[in-house]
């Protein structure tokens, strides 16, 4: 995998050079070019990749047909592989790093047609605690129409509070579950039973300060996300609801058409992300292939960790 020298900042769209990367939404996203992921990359150019990934929070991969032993080898250049995900038991055969995002899967799972795990928006598994540093989602087979995915800039969604309310949630804790305050699947549905008799609960900083950038991101969410520690559950809803307003606002998103050999690799302590729900009632078939980097525990602004309530971290073989 060659990578030409990078570019100087500001000129990285228009330089003509083997490696491209272009930003595509005002606080979010780039498009990368000029790479082939089937290729080892040198410690160098892996470097400049990660760069590029802190300062945008999500890259694009195009044209890259790679498979599952090539996706979890690109994957190590961002840390330790962890296993496909904490309640996955059909990762495929002699790759358990992979979690396949499937509809067939997820209908027979949740008891009724999906085309994703959590059509709400969601940074991965926070509810374990040390979420996913970094997600990678692999395009196999995708529909024609519909099926977009979106991210947000939660570092811009904190920057844009005003001055008295970043003072207010930096010093708030969280708990993350999953499913936050109103799961998406029925308790009886065999999702349902797997999170009930093996539960994850971790109480997070709002705030979270990035380990390698230094900036604040707002570390809350509607998937994960169910309460504000310390205030009665209307307090609670109220101020989640005002910061979920926050992190969801537009202004601070990317949406992303999908394609067969299409890779979206994005920073999971500085984002969250809204999965697909237009495609229900179409009769089409949606297989995406996912592995996520072991992540470090969460530090708020105060210097304090979160801290588990209950489950085990989420870690990968070293």
């Amino acid at each position: 995998m060659t990578i030409a020298p990078e570019v100087s900042a500001g000129t990285e769209a228009t330089v003509s050079t083997a490696l491209t990367v272009r930003p595509v939404a005002g606080h979010i996203g780039a498009d990368v070019t000029g790479v082939d992921l089937r290729e080892s990359l040198s410690d160098h150019d892996a470097e400049k990749i990660r760069r590029k990934l802190h300062k945008y929070k999500v890259l694009f991969f195009h044209d890259q047909f790679i498979d599952h032993a090539q996706q979890i080898e690109f994957s190590r250049i961002f840390g330790t592989v962890t296993p496909s995900h904490p309640y996955d038991d059909e990762a495929p055969e002699g790759f358990p790093e992979i979690l396949a995002v499937d509809s067939a899967k997820y209908e027979r799972r949740f008891g009724r047609k999906k085309y994703s795990y959590d059509s709400q928006w969601h940074t991965d598994v926070t509810a374990v605690v040390n979420p996913p540093a970094v997600t990678l989602l692999r395009a196999h087979d995708v529909p024609e129409r519909g099926g977009d995915t979106q991210w947000t800039n939660l570092v811009a969604a904190y920057e844009g509070l005003p001055e008295p309310l970043r003072q207010f949630v930096d010093g708030l804790r969280a708990e993350h579950r999953f499913g936050g305050r109103r799961p998406l699947w029925d308790s009886a549905s065999e999702y349902g039973r797997r999170v009930q008799e093996n539960p994850f609960v971790t109480e997070h900083p709002v705030v979270r300060v990035h380990p390698v950038t230094g900036e604040k991101a707002l570390f809350v969410q509607p998937g994960f996300t169910s309460r504000i520690v310390g205030l009665s559950p209307s307090q609670s809803d109220r101020v989640l609801d005002l910061l979920f307003e926050e992190v969801t606002n537009p202004a601070y998103t990317v949406r992303f058409r999908w394609r067969p050999g299409t890779l979206a690799v994005w920073d999971n302590r500085a984002t969250a992300h809204l999965a697909p729900a237009d495609l229900d009632h179409l009769d089409v078939t949606r297989l995406l292939y996912r592995t996520t980097i072991e992540g470090d525990v969460p530090v708020g602004p105060d210097g304090r960790e979160s801290v588990s309530l209950s489950g085990a971290a989420f870690r990968g073989e070293k």
